[in-house]
């Protein structure tokens, strides 16, 4: 029985979590079990929620120079849209797991939704590449997505950032230094129940950090293995929320209601109102973090897919 303190979960929720763990598809604890053993389920996880996902007609892969090599990338273009406007996206996991086909199908379904093209970034993950590896590749590939991408034919001068959880940490990050190195063609930020803060006590934290989906535990373990220094904690790339988000690109949020980073999301919104950036957050009931991959199974999935369309589309076309 629900009483005043006892939060609401998703009916559609609880049954994809029992039909993933009958199916034996559930990742063991990242801070005990081996990384290569974490990122093996969680692609398993991926290739099962895909599973059905037809791809775009015109989907290519492409190989892009970044500031520490080659950063492999996917470039999906929506169909019969002529110099579509671009969403550059940094997938989710921690900064340390994730890759582009386990986001295939959610990004297929955008591009096919907004009509704005999308070219997912693989970039180099943590531990084993530290701070600030990451968000130096994400910047290095929005800003050649602005000078050289009408050659992916998209319209380099309509783009956005996005991404989820980490992903959405290092879009954020990217759309303040786009913002000041002045490059206008930024127009919009996409940000999926991101983590933009180094903080893990605050209310959300306390009332479900101990819960499926993302916990205390494992947060803490994350910043640890992407950082190399515990002082980089109050570094704004990391950490962007504590930048000066005056001037910054328009934003989109969404999170779920059960999500220990909700007040990430909550207090972003508030800091971006604050300075005068026109924002829009949006909370999923019933929720916790990390659903945005599962429209196959979650009514509430598909239609936050929908809502992220929208978004998109009303601010980049």
């Amino acid at each position: 029985m629900n009483d005043a303190t006892t939060p609401w979960i998703d009916p559609e929720l609880i049954a994809a979590g029992k039909l993933l763990q009958e199916k034996g598809l559930v990742a063991p604890d990242r801070t005990v079990a081996p990384l290569s053993d974490v990122r093996a389920a969680q692609e398993r996880i991926g290739a099962f929620l895909g599973e059905g996902s037809v791809p775009l007609k015109h989907e290519r892969d492409v190989s892009l120079p970044g500031p520490h090599g080659q950063v492999p990338c996917r470039l999906y273009l929506p169909d019969n849209v002529e110099r579509p406007p671009l969403l550059v996206y940094a997938h989710g996991g921690g900064f340390m797991q994730g890759s582009i086909p386990s986001w295939d199908h959610f990004l297929r379904d955008l591009v096919r939704q907004s009509g704005v093209a999308a070219l997912s970034i693989d970039y180099k993950l943590s531990p084993e590449v530290k701070f600030p590896v990451a968000y130096e590749e994400m910047v290095a590939i929005t800003r050649l997505a602005i000078r050289e991408g009408a050659g992916f034919g998209i319209d380099p001068s309509r783009i956005a950032v996005g991404g989820d959880s980490a992903g959405a940490n290092l879009a954020l990050a990217a759309a303040l230094a786009m913002r000041d190195a002045g490059e206008t063609a930024v127009k919009f930020q996409l940000l999926i129940y991101g983590v933009y803060s180094t903080e893990s006590d605050s209310a959300s934290w306390q009332r479900f950090g101990q819960g499926a989906g993302l916990n205390q535990a494992n947060m803490r373990w994350i910043w640890e293995s992407y950082l190399e220094r515990p002082e980089q904690q109050q570094d704004w790339r990391a950490a962007p929320i504590l930048a000066d988000l005056k001037g910054v690109a328009p934003a989109h949020l969404i999170v779920g209601s059960l999500d220990p980073l909700l007040d990430d999301s909550n207090n972003l919104a508030a800091k971006l109102k604050a300075a005068g950036v026109p924002c829009q957050l949006t909370v999923y009931h019933g929720i916790n973090h990390g659903f945005i991959r599962y429209g196959r199974l979650i009514g509430t999935a598909r239609r936050a897919i929908a809502d992220c369309a929208a978004a998109l589309k009303a601010g980049l076309i």
